[in-house]
């Protein structure tokens, strides 16, 4: 489920701002009825433009010219989510997602995704919702007549390929992903009690997207063909093509692939069904993954594009945004119960509801809990809030709205997303005048209206055996776990190509068009600088959008500490935001959110990053507070306390998640015992529990150093309005003496081996392949990424993703690549497969890779070089992608023109090369094979991969 199709459309708005005053805006008993005219004093300066033209057929089009990047995103969305499924045949929506992407007539094998990749796209993706399914990607404007070309074939000549192999084994990817999603995971199953107890059993939100295992298991092909038939006529279907192209042209070309579809079944507007609760609902469930509590409360609310909407999102953040909003206060601060919350408010077409997501602390009685967000609701109630707490929210809003449109891609999901729901694509436009319009007496008339007293459904998780954390009038909740025979071993055909029959067209569409004129790439005009502190800057200047993103790294992090205190550099960076010199932890935030910026500070495993976005009018004094952060840290003592309880919590939540723990065991296996690389970024219960707030002092004095920074600054500022902003920076931040170690190489093994950490009765196996491999900055690091392309790196043109997903049904996602850093690196294979086909997965996995360097064809050098050569048109779209260009620069000591020179590289490269590059940097005899999973059923049987006995790691 999304839970918010498109940020932009639900929860962004601009505002004009004016003036605050500082006193209370007091709750109020009032009955002012909502409205949804546009207020005549509201004007905007931002519009997004857009054509709009209906076929015969009914397919509504929808064309948004955008000419700043050589882009183009296609978007086909149709008015077809899990709504619109039967009881006993749900999640088919989404499963017919899946399908759409695996072949069509003309398309082949396949289908869009391998055509992504030979044109440089940013690979086929989709999402279904309640309401609606979604296929979107962005490609370089000169594939523009081969994605219409493909999006048509998708829309009008695919069921044909959908025959049974290939439905059984798309229904076991689906599968897959559901239990990767939710069963095997920690509260995994909290939304389907919340839906199933909010929504009446006839109602058409009473089950998520996903759907249930059953109705996929009895999925027949004759449902499928119905379910096309039904809904997916062209006049049920949105085309929106936004970017960089001529419009003329894409309409003849339009009308051309699209024309021949004919007219499906005419769909009726579903009515509006919001619902109604008379008492609440509270309902219990002990989660075999949870490690800490977690309590869920969910509220009716409003279904998407009500008047009240608007105003919902500004009470949403009045309530939780900040450490000192009443309700996050109350359980952060006051009462200590939780590091945080989550309030979610997901609005559909015919209904919506309010949900709050509170993680307790480790062993909290969740009645706590319960009583902590009513007393924060009364909070606010009686404080009320101020007029500069509205332009607060307000301006971080607009920042979010203009963060949410600086990709094509964005831009057409939500025009699609107006045009299918409202039949106006301008609501686009319309929407932020209603936004900015909100007032007091909107937030106030809202919360009477959904909040105030009223009954909801809530949800206990707690771990197993904790059942008195969960509220005392809990009832258990109706859970069906899947039941999968662990023991038993089920295993698909490869599907085999069949003939199929060719619907009918007035051409030949097996004639894939041909690129168009090749888009330019200019050379980034980058700007860079050196401070005389060591800091050096690098700078990209871009005025699409009025904002500004801010990256700053300190190498260090794990490479620094003191080896019995792990954990220290992840501490002194959640304590950089806790407060400066001059401000509290509170008037901090505050002064962030006043000016609509964000600023988070984090610890990787080799760097502390600092992350910042701006409105770029607001961007000097967002740096000026990033200067006092970084150099006059509070470390405020209770701040100090609730930052260590925080980290503690979230090293106990992620004891039970079966990714990290095969990570965490991974980096145990292949450093040395004393190596820094081999501690958890977090650090462990112990080590947090022995580190001071002087050992803190002490890091960030001597490690916290201008000389191991790079500053990346991307957006509406010049680079010398930036070097002018760092002036106080660079006089009270001074270079220290400390140098980065001298580090042992990593453990590599002689011969492969296998090791298993054990989840009794995990429906899923986590598989992690690893070995050391080349550091970002070795010479044949970009060659060897580019030889990994083919082996897992490219999606659906990768062996690993045809072999183990789209042939076998194993798995819902499996990938491979050279995770680098100047300082470490690690070929990495990732997946997680059904538990019953542990063995399988990794027989299989273990087979491509010894064949891979031998196997290697002139046709896996093609697609490769089509995808690096074609790509660069999508490397600077956003301000987030032209950040990371700077940071490749940056950290990597690349020219302005790596790109260039990359693609000189690229166009070297011969079949021969690769299959040298694979025997060179990938080692099939010194690979460690890492499963997490369930050790009764499936470690013994891991025997027969030949590796020698299974090591147990728990």
């Amino acid at each position: 489920m999304n839970v918010k199709p498109l940020a932009l459309a639900i929860t962004a708005s601009l505002f004009t701002l004016s003036g605050c005053s500082t006193s209370n805006l007091q709750k109020q008993d009032i009955t002012v009825q909502p409205t949804t005219e546009v207020p005549e004093h509201a004007n905007s300066s931002f519009h997004v433009d857009f054509e709009k033209f209906t076929l015969d057929n009914g397919l509504d089009v929808v064309f948004h010219i955008d000419k700043s990047d050589p882009v183009v995103a296609v978007t086909l969305a149709a008015h077809v989510g899990s709504a619109r499924e039967k009881v006993g045949k749900t999640g088919f929506a989404h499963l017919f997602e899946h399908l759409l992407f695996l072949e069509s007539e003309n398309l082949g094998k396949g289908g869009l995704d391998k055509l992504s990749a030979r044109v440089g796209g940013s690979g086929a993706n989709g999402s279904t919702n309640r309401d609606i399914t979604n296929y979107m990607q962005t490609v370089p404007n000169d594939a523009l007549e081969k994605m219409i070309w493909a999006e048509a074939d998708k829309l009008g000549y695919f069921i044909n390929t959908v025959t049974p192999p290939v439905l059984q084994q798309e229904k076991e990817v689906v599968k897959n992903e559901k239990r990767q999603r939710v069963t095997n995971q920690p509260y995994g199953h909290v939304f389907d009690v919340i839906t199933k107890n909010l929504y009446p059993a006839d109602h058409p939100y009473n089950w998520l997207p996903l759907g249930s295992l059953e109705d996929l298991a009895s999925a027949s092909v004759e449902d499928v063909k119905d379910f096309y038939k039904r809904w997916y006529g062209p006049n049920n279907v949105t085309l929106v093509i936004s970017g960089d192209f001529d419009s003329t042209q894409a309409k003849a070309w339009v009308e051309k692939y699209f024309n021949d579809i004919p007219r499906g079944p005419e769909v009726s507007p579903q009515p509006k069904q919001p619902i109604v609760l008379t008492n609440s609902k509270k309902r219990y469930h002990e989660d075999s993954f949870a490690q800490v509590p977690q309590l869920t409360q969910a509220w009716p609310s409003m279904p998407r594009f009500h008047p009240d909407s608007y105003a919902m999102d500004v009470l949403i953040k009045l309530l939780t945004d900040g450490n000192q909003a009443p309700v996050t206060n109350e359980l952060v601060e006051k009462q200590k119960l939780s590091s945080g919350l989550m309030l979610l408010d997901i609005r559909s077409e015919l209904a919506g509801e309010l949900i709050m997501m509170i993680t307790a602390y480790d062993g909290v009685d969740l009645d706590q809990v319960e009583q902590a967000v009513e007393i924060g609701l009364k909070r606010f109630e009686a404080e009320a809030f101020s007029q500069d707490d509205l332009h607060r929210v307000k301006v971080g809003i607009e920042t979010e709205y203009y963060r949410n449109l600086s990709s094509v891609v964005n831009k057409g999901v939500a025009l699609a997303d107006y045009n299918l729901l409202l039949n106006d694509p301008g609501y686009i436009n319309k929407e932020i005048d209603l936004m900015r319009a909100v007032s007091a007496d909107d937030i106030w008339r809202v919360y009477n209206t959904y909040l105030k007293n009223k009954p909801f459904v809530s949800t206990s998780f707690v771990p197993k055996g904790s059942k008195q954390l969960a509220v005392d009038t809990a009832q258990k909740a109706v859970i069906k776990e899947e039941q999968i025979n662990l023991e038993d071993i089920s295993k698909l055909d490869t599907v085999k190509p069949l003939q199929i029959s060719k619907t009918p067209s007035s051409f030949d569409r097996s004639i894939e068009p041909e690129f168009g004129k090749t888009p330019i790439i200019p050379t980034p005009d980058v700007k860079t600088a050196q401070l005389k502190n060591g800091l050096e800057v690098f700078s990209l200047y871009s005025d699409e959008v009025p904002l500004v993103e801010i990256k700053l790294t300190i190498d260090g992090a794990l490479l620094l500490e003191s080896p019995d205190k792990n954990g220290t550099a992840n501490l002194v960076a959640n304590m950089l935001t806790r407060g400066t010199a001059t401000k509290s932890a509170e008037e901090l935030n505050n002064e962030i959110r006043q000016l609509g910026s964000t600023i988070t500070v984090t610890a990787e495993r080799e760097q502390i990053v600092l992350k910042a976005s701006t409105l770029a009018r607001n961007y000097d004094a967002t740096m000026a507070l990033i200067g006092e952060i970084l150099t006059q840290p509070r470390w405020d003592l209770t701040e100090f306390e609730l930052a260590k309880q925080t980290v503690t919590g979230q090293l106990q939540q992620s004891s039970a998640d079966p990714e990290a723990i095969a990570q965490k065991e991974l980096y145990k296996l292949t450093y040395p015992k004393h190596h820094p690389l081999a501690n958890n970024t977090l650090g462990t219960e112990e080590s947090i529990s022995k580190i001071t707030i002087d050992d803190l002092k002490t890091y960030h004095q001597k490690n916290i150093a201008p000389q191991l920074a790079k500053l990346y600054v991307a957006g509406a500022v010049k680079h010398a309005d930036i070097q002018k902003s760092l002036e106080q920076l660079i006089d009270n931040w001074h270079a220290s003496k400390v140098t980065l170690p001298l580090l042992p190489e990593p453990n590599t093994l002689n011969s492969a081996a296998i090791y298993f950490y054990d989840i009794p009765q995990a429906k899923q196996s986590t598989l992690l392949i690893a070995h050391p491999s080349l550091k970002a900055d070795h010479t044949d690091y970009f060659n060897a990424t580019a030889m990994n392309y083919i082996l897992g790196g490219g999606g659906f043109s990768s062996r690993l993703v045809q072999d183990v997903r789209a042939d076998k049904g194993y798995t819902y996602h499996i990938r491979s690549k050279f995770d680098a850093t100047p300082y470490s690196s690690m070929f990495e294979i990732k997946s997680n497969v059904r538990s019953n086909v542990t063995l399988e997965s990794l027989e299989l996995v273990k087979q491509i890779v010894e064949e891979y360097g031998n196997t290697y064809t002139s046709a896996d050098l093609t697609t490769t070089k089509n995808y690096y050569l074609k790509s660069n048109a999508r490397r600077f779209e956003t301000l987030t992608a032209k950040v990371k260009v700077l940071e490749q620069i940056g950290a990597l000591n690349l020219a302005n023109n790596f790109m260039q020179q990359r693609n000189e590289q690229i166009e070297r490269l011969g079949v021969e090369d690769m299959k040298g590059l694979a025997k060179q940097y990938i080692h099939p005899n010194k690979l460690i094979y890492i499963v997490v999973g369930d050790a009764k059923t499936q470690a013994n049987r891991l025997t027969a991969l030949g590796l020698g006995e299974v090591i147990r790691l728990n």
